[in-house]
């Protein structure tokens, strides 16, 4: 994985970022210093992004490509929308990270430090700026609360499907035996009653 600075015309505000709803929290000054303090990152098929139990600062953004999301080494979702935010919840929590965001064909991400930017607007002189963090921050979160929930709501419908499915009362098909046909007897021919003669 290589990281670059991330230099950017402060003009003119990229498109992938465009996409992605969370950031209007900031106006164009406060995203102009969000983009500041970030890095390019530029990773291969199997560069980890987040490793699952580490302590780190940073907020990504997907820029290209696909990733995927393993907890305990296993997969359980994928981050393939240009402008998919992940990572987010360090900010809030400052805890370990929950799970690995490993990169599953070439891609490149923003990584934006949330340290730095607490460095350049500390909270108690510029707490607009942190207000507008929190906002992206629980945008983000709605978001995929959301999404967990409409999931959730599917999950439990085909479970109720399973559960009735199991609890109907199985008829078993009634299989009729195969009548044997005897060959019929042949009665004696009558005889024919003897002409006199």
């Amino acid at each position: 994985m290589k990281e670059f600075a991330y230099i950017h015309d402060e003009t003119q505000n990229p498109s992938p970022l465009r996409a992605v709803p969370a950031l209007a929290s900031f106006s164009d000054d406060q995203l102009d210093d969000v983009l500041n303090s970030s890095s390019l990152l530029q990773c291969e098929p199997g560069d980890c992004i987040i490793k699952e139990g580490s302590i780190d600062s940073r907020i990504y953004i997907l820029l290209s490509g696909e990733l995927e999301v393993r907890v305990g080494g296993r997969k359980v979702a994928a981050i393939t929308r240009v402008g998919e935010v992940f990572g987010e919840l360090a900010l809030v929590n400052q805890d370990k990270r929950l799970a690995s965001v490993i990169a599953s064909t070439k891609a490149v991400c923003l990584a934006v430090d949330q340290k730095f930017l607490q460095d350049i607007h500390p909270r108690e002189e510029d707490p607009d700026f942190h207000a507008s963090l929190y906002e992206f921050v629980a945008r983000l979160v709605m978001r995929k609360l959301e999404a967990t929930s409409r999931r959730l709501a599917e999950v439990e419908k085909e479970l109720r499907q399973l559960r009735e499915a199991q609890s109907a009362p199985v008829v078993a098909p009634v299989v009729s035996k195969p009548v044997l046909k005897r060959p019929l007897k042949r009665r004696p021919a009558a005889r024919k009653p003897a002409r006199a003669r």
